[in-house]
């Protein structure tokens, strides 16, 4: 503890969790952790599906492995403390382990939001230029797409961590929430933070709307090239190619937009949990299997893998 003029400086917060303990309450925390073991599960295979099958060594699946990648990390930073506090019956966190929880959770979204933007971009370019589409999304390009959207999420998970726990935190040590999320977290400052809400809601907003633009954007021209095809099996086939990746664009932005783009004045704390564990959770678990129900190559290469499965293998 130390001591600002008459006030205790707190050293640590306590995380209440999502859920009291109820049975009810019970039931939906094995719900959620039954949603974390698909999320790796799925997550894990896609990955591991996308790299030993040559079919899916493609720009596209190349995006993908790293979205799944990405959720494997976001699951993992959330879930499992949560579980953690749940059982112990406590949710006692560090200044530390809250500052790391916020840099982590916060450079993966980043990631997130510029990937599948990328990821447009790239359906854009296989639709509109399939002839030039090797050469446009070359390898080197499909890199850099990445490092960028890895550069553009580390630098906002760090100057939001950082000056997040610059502002000095007395009085209640209680975080009404299952991870240290920053409008939770500033609620608990003893310092005027609106400027620096204000800077946090400017740069989410144009963290999820320049993506979002190009992800607009790209769909927009996709529409126009696939109106533009004479063949209605043709745009049945480019209508297909991005509907997966719509499903997926539509539950993260649609979540974070609603938890970002709110002025601070309108957050209340139960909205804020629920949102969060959808996509902290269920975004995460739903991501696979929206790319492998509704992809025939994907489930072509899963055949493919247990068929050499030495028990399927014996069957036969």
């Amino acid at each position: 503890m130390a001591w600002v003029g008459n006030q205790t400086l707190i050293s640590h917060f306590i995380l209440l969790g999502l859920f009291t303990r109820s049975p009810l309450h019970l039931l939906l925390f094995c719900t959620i952790v039954l949603m974390f073991l698909v999320a790796l599960s799925g997550n894990g295979l896609m990955l591991l599906l996308i790299n030993t099958d040559p079919r899916l060594h493609s720009p596209m699946y190349f995006f993908l492995s790293w979205l799944s990648l990405m959720d494997l990390m976001l699951v993992c930073t959330i879930v499992p403390r949560m579980a953690t506090d749940f059982l112990l019956g406590h949710g006692s966190i560090s200044f530390t382990g809250c500052g790391l929880q916020i840099f982590f959770f916060l450079t993966l979204l980043g990631d997130e939001c510029f990937l599948l933007a990328f990821m447009a971009y790239d359906r854009y370019v296989a639709i509109s230029n399939p002839l030039r589409y090797s050469v446009v999304m070359d390898r080197y390009v499909c890199w850099l797409m990445v490092a960028g959207s890895w550069l553009f999420g580390l630098v906002d998970g760090l100057i939001q961590a950082v000056f997040t726990l610059r502002f000095p935190y007395c009085g209640s040590q209680e975080i009404d929430h299952f991870f240290c999320e920053v409008p939770a977290i500033l609620k608990l400052a003893c310092a005027d933070t609106s400027l620096y809400e204000t800077m946090i809601y400017v740069c989410c907003v144009l963290m999820l709307l320049l993506p979002f633009s190009v992800i607009s954007a790209s769909y927009l021209r996709i529409l126009v090239v696939v109106l533009r095809m004479s063949s209605a099996e043709g745009r049945r086939k480019a209508l297909a190619t991005c509907s997966s990746h719509m499903a997926v664009v539509s539950l993260f932005y649609g979540a974070a937009m609603i938890t970002y783009m709110r002025p601070q004045a309108y957050h209340s704390s139960k909205q804020d949990k629920v949102v969060s564990a959808f996509y902290t959770t269920i975004t995460p678990m739903l991501n696979p299997l929206i790319y492998s129900l509704r992809n025939k190559e994907v489930a072509g290469a899963l055949k493919k893998l247990l068929g050499r499965c030495p028990c399927a293998q014996c069957q036969g």
